[in-house]
């Protein structure tokens, strides 16, 4: 036991920074829920401040906004699953189609390049190709007679902007995840197939897919714990109060309620109210990875 603790020690070591970083800026800030619970006064601190209850929770749900903002969360967030899911899939059939690695490796790095820089430079870069009076993307549509649309401004396209940049985004990266699960497919049965007379089409259809079927379901269960997480960075640099009726999120309501405004209990609430929701959507969505594809985090 001795000998088996010295040869490890090293690779504790090499594990404490984490471990202190989460535990200092995780773990240590969780003594702060006890707020949604008092009528917290900065003054006065978490031990001297009043307790409430659950006032805090029945002030949030009762406030005119607060179904809205929820409907909003969770719309954008299952746009953003299902279309990026969709996009991702097809990139992956498309890339894994091409026979030129030198093509495929470079198509790969220009889509990997924005999820490589934050949302502060990919929203301003969204502003100014987006605006209204002199954004590249208005200049095509005059051009094409289609007028000009406000993004970013009108509530019946913020959202769907929002989904779109957010594939944009993130759908090269994902495709790591597909392209791997493609390598264990065995290529004997593209080879029979093609001695059979199946064509590309139908090698994809039958082959590919079903080859990736498990993953997909991998992915899409495990993506239940986010449904709540609508991108707070993305839409924080992106939401104008023009939009707050179909773009304000649950996570924006926080930061204007408790850093803008100074509510910390009833922030503290909402926030509390998402992570025990969260936490519940990912206990379900890993017990249905592991009971439709025996997936188990250890």
């Amino acid at each position: 036991m001795q000998r088996r603790f010295r040869l490890e020690l090293p690779l504790h070591v090499m594990l404490l920074p984490g471990v202190l970083i989460v535990l200092i800026y995780h773990y240590f800030p969780m003594g702060g829920i006890v707020m949604a619970f008092q009528n917290y006064v900065p003054t006065k601190g978490l031990f001297g401040s009043p307790w409430v209850g659950w006032d805090n929770f029945t002030y949030f749900f009762s406030l005119p906004d607060t179904h809205q903002v929820i409907r909003n969360t969770l719309l954008i967030a299952v746009m953003k699953i299902v279309f990026g899911l969709v996009v991702t899939i097809g990139m992956t059939l498309l890339l894994n189609e091409v026979t030129k690695r030198w093509f495929q490796r470079s198509v790969q790095t220009l889509i990997y390049i924005p999820h490589f820089l934050s949302w502060i430079i990919l929203g301003g870069i969204l502003i100014d190709m987006l605006s209204p009076a002199d954004g590249i993307v208005n200049q095509v549509l005059r051009a094409i007679g289609v007028g000009d649309i406000f993004f970013l401004g009108d509530n019946n396209w913020f959202p769907l902007t929002l989904v779109i940049s957010e594939t944009w985004k993130e759908f090269g990266f994902s495709t790591i995840v597909y392209l791997a699960a493609l390598t264990s497919i065995n290529p004997a049965l593209y080879e029979s197939a093609a001695i059979d007379g199946a064509g590309h089409w139908r090698r994809m259809l039958h082959i590919t897919l079903p080859g990736m079927l498990p993953i997909i379901i991998l992915m899409v269960t495990l993506s239940l714990g986010s449904v709540l997480n609508a991108g707070f960075e993305q839409i924080f640099v992106l939401l104008s109060p023009q939009v707050y009726e179909s773009g304000d999120i649950i996570d924006t309501m926080v930061y204007r309620m408790g850093l803008q405004q100074m509510q910390f209990s009833a922030a503290t609430a909402i926030g509390l109210f998402k992570s025990i929701t969260s936490f519940l959507l990912i206990g379900t969505s890993y017990w249905l990875a592991y009971r439709f594809t025996n997936y188990r985090i250890f």
